[in-house]
């Protein structure tokens, strides 16, 4: 069953929808469509089960991918530049398998169709399941806790983006925890064997491990009318790492 998702509409002109990563935001995809919202409307979105969405029950791309059509139909967009990254592209790519007639163009952020394992995440878990934030009187400690499990600052900072206060005296997070650790195996799951033939930029970041060279060969399969542009300097996060570039290219398709 859908969600109404949390969303916030910048702009005006030729629709971008963003779709934000696994334990993020639309916040994290601030920088980018505060640019595009130059000459674009702009559609962020939080995922079920992170941000301001509500929590549910249940978390695979198929639901995912009937919660944003429901939004798209709801707000009135067609032929919708469709931005994903990570998690988020997965429920892009979903999507234009599901509802190929809305999308005029895909765009998917460091992600493939394939299956991924959970060595990227198995300590990011460890860190959240750990912790007990009804104990936890300030973001310091919860920052420091992290950082014992996580080594990557930039990391750290990246999951206390979404620690806020319920109350004056109660910590919690946006993302739903339980339900995400028990549903990382759907998360990471391939997207399914359907081609998908909407013009489609894969944007991989060339120090990442998410899209590698033996990717391209099912990419292209799966995407026929697909090509893959690489930002040699970047990582996983290429959008907070080069935001300039990928702000380019997305707008070279939309």
């Amino acid at each position: 069953m859908s969600v109404s998702l949390f969303h916030r509409r910048l702009g005006s002109g030729q629709p971008i929808v963003l779709l934000h990563g696994l334990f993020g935001s639309s916040d994290n995809l601030g920088t980018v469509a505060k640019e595009l919202a130059t000459d674009h409307e702009v559609v962020l979105v939080d995922a079920r089960d992170h941000g301001r969405s509500p929590h549910t029950d249940r978390v695979t791309y198929p639901l995912m991918a009937e919660d944003l059509f429901e939004l798209l139909a709801a707000e009135g967009l067609r032929d919708v530049v469709l931005v994903g990254h990570s998690m988020g592209g997965k429920t892009a790519m979903r999507f234009a398998q599901l509802y190929p007639g809305i999308l005029k163009q895909l765009v998917v952020v460091d992600i493939g169709p394939r299956q991924y394992t959970t060595r990227n995440h198995d300590h990011i878990l460890a860190a959240l399941q750990d912790i007990d934030l009804a104990t936890k009187r300030t973001r310091q400690e919860v920052e420091e806790h992290l950082a014992r499990f996580v080594p990557e600052p930039g990391v750290v900072q990246f999951l206390m983006k979404s620690l806020y206060w319920s109350t004056p005296e109660q910590l919690a997070w946006r993302f739903n925890v339980p339900v995400l650790a028990r549903d990382l195996t759907d998360i990471l799951a391939a997207i399914g064997p359907e081609t998908v033939r909407t013009p489609t930029l894969f944007i991989r970041g060339g120090q990442s491990d998410y899209i590698t060279r033996e990717d391209l060969p099912q990419i292209k399969e799966q995407f026929p009318n697909s090509r893959v542009e690489t930002i040699a300097y970047a990582g996983h996060w290429v959008h907070a790492q080069a935001p300039e570039e990928v702000v380019q290219l997305i707008r070279s398709v939309a």
